[in-house]
């Protein structure tokens, strides 16, 4: 990892914190696309999760407000459940980690990105509004992919962004879907898994940050 590609992670960690907590308005309209992104991921993630364990995705949502949903039949209700927060959680590390330590793979990444938001407004049609708004993202992707050279720096962004945004919203985000997971699986109160949930998603995110700059490390000490 060269000195430039080190140092672009925490300059765009500083760029979202000015904007999340410092840019007012236009901060909240500059990062509304990873507001709806970190839905769609969230959203994905319990999916994802009803496919992998034999269920059916009946329906997926996701809302101009930023609010989405995910109805499935069948698969495993704990796993389906905890897929949204966590899932959202290790796809965005896996947008981090290509952006910082994999270049020749970002437009690929952005390209796969597009092409799932695509397929998902597609096979899980619901709704008009959330057709085009993946659509929307979809050709948005595409063409930073195609036709600019931010396709690296754009994947980073998105991925610190989503990341962050998961972890600063853990209180609010999951609210729903742990209510439900006490009821599945029972054992602890919805309070105590936000926070078991909230340590898996900030020790996902310290091991791929250890395998970003170990090798920077190791190679400084030599």
């Amino acid at each position: 990892m060269d000195q430039y590609t080190r140092f672009r992670l925490p300059i765009m960690v500083l760029v979202y914190v000015i904007l999340r907590f410092f840019g007012g308005s236009f901060g909240s309209l500059v990062l509304y696309p990873v507001v709806l992104m970190v839905t769609f991921l969230h959203e994905f993630g319990h999916a994802l999760g009803a496919l992998l364990t034999g269920g059916n995705v009946l329906e997926l949502v996701i809302n101009a407000d930023g609010s989405g949903y995910t109805k499935s039949q069948g698969g495993n209700a704990a796993i389906i459940l905890m897929g949204g927060y966590l899932g959202s959680a290790i796809l965005g590390n896996i947008l981090l980690y290509i952006g910082v330590k994999k270049r020749s793979w970002a437009q690929r990444a952005l390209i796969a990105l597009a092409f799932m938001m695509a397929l998902c407004s597609i096979i899980w049609f619901q709704t008009i509004q959330t057709t085009l708004i993946l659509c929307a993202f979809s050709v948005s992707l595409f063409f930073i992919a195609y036709k600019t050279t931010f396709d690296q720096d754009v994947l980073l962004f998105l991925g610190i962004a989503t990341v962050l945004y998961i972890i600063q919203d853990f209180n609010v985000g999951p609210s729903s879907d742990l209510e439900q997971y006490e009821q599945v699986v029972g054992i602890f109160s919805a309070k105590v898994w936000r926070y078991f949930w909230l340590l898996l998603v900030v020790l996902i995110t310290l091991w791929n940050l250890r395998k970003i700059f170990g090798n920077f490390t190791t190679r400084a000490r030599a």
